[in-house]
């Protein structure tokens, strides 16, 4: 299941950014897939970047709703991200979501474990309020717009997939770095070299996306569910969750990124996939 995983997050890594123009042009893709959002998170100004960012879109709904209100196309991003979550839940994060699989392979690199505590879960919900609908809602200019205030301030694959290739590859904006680009470098290296230790620290932490599709999951029409009678109690499945969730009763909490490994490493496969086309196979009897 981790192979098949890691293949579909390359994959859709690589659709995500597979825009390779901007090495002749030297500007980012603006063509009509740049109005589509793409379920992970991937940064709009990446120079390979093909889709728009689900989070950059929402905000930019938000900095704008004084001056148009609710907005088709604010209905849309708002419809999307529904639509994403009632289909996939956090399958997006664990699955689609480029940054994770960043956050991922350097979890992969050797050395000491750690686990972060679960307190830290809520600052994606406290960053999704505030950075993502309040700050770009109610601070605006003398024209009634907002920034896009998790973008600009915090967003940490922005700076990597955007803003350090920028820098390195035009002259003229090295010479604008100011205090702003620190900010964000800093941020973008501490979230770097945390997911070393910590397995998806940003996603766990601070991640606005991730809170949106934590929160729908549940209501999804995909569900891992749970078979108690047939449950052997032997913990496997909490002891190879990465999120130190208590499997099986967390199954499918907000947190529970999907990644199946609890379902794989069931021996009585107690733990199924349920939903629209799903057919779960019968519980494997264990031998006496």
């Amino acid at each position: 299941m981790d192979r098949l995983r890691l293949r579909i997050q390359l994959l859709m890594t690589l659709l995500a950014n597979a825009y390779f123009g901007f090495l002749s042009t030297g500007t980012i893709y603006l063509g009509r897939l740049k109005g589509i959002c793409f379920p992970g998170l991937n940064c709009y100004s990446c120079p390979a970047a093909l889709w728009a960012c689900p989070l950059g879109s929402l905000q930019g709904f938000a900095s704008e709703i004084r001056v148009y209100g609710l907005s088709r196309p604010g209905f849309y991003v708002l419809g999307t991200l529904l639509l994403y979550g009632l289909l996939l839940g956090r399958f997006v994060c664990g699955w689609l979501c480029p940054f994770g699989l960043f956050q991922e392979l350097l979890w992969r690199l050797p050395g000491r474990k750690f686990i972060l505590p679960r307190a830290l879960a809520y600052g994606k919900y406290l960053t999704l309020i505030f950075f993502v609908f309040i700050l770009p809602a109610l601070v605006v200019d003398r024209f009634g717009y907002g920034q896009v205030w998790f973008c600009k301030y915090i967003c940490p694959a922005g700076t990597i997939e955007a803003g350090i290739p920028h820098v390195l590859w035009k002259s003229e904006i090295r010479q604008m770095i100011g205090l702003l680009f620190l900010n964000k470098f800093v941020i973008a290296v501490i979230i770097t070299v945390g997911a070393i230790f910590f397995f998806r620290p940003f996603c766990r932490t601070l991640c606005p996306l991730g809170a949106i599709y934590g929160l729908i999951q549940r209501y999804g029409l995909v569900r891992l569910r749970w078979q108690k009678k047939d449950c052997l109690s032997c913990n496997l499945c909490q002891q190879i969750c990465p999120l130190g969730l208590k499997i099986p009763e967390e199954l499918d909490s907000p947190e529970c990124i999907r990644c199946l490994r609890c379902l794989s490493a069931c021996p009585t496969k107690t733990i199924y996939l349920e939903g629209p086309f799903i057919h779960p196979k019968a519980p494997v009897q264990p031998k006496r």
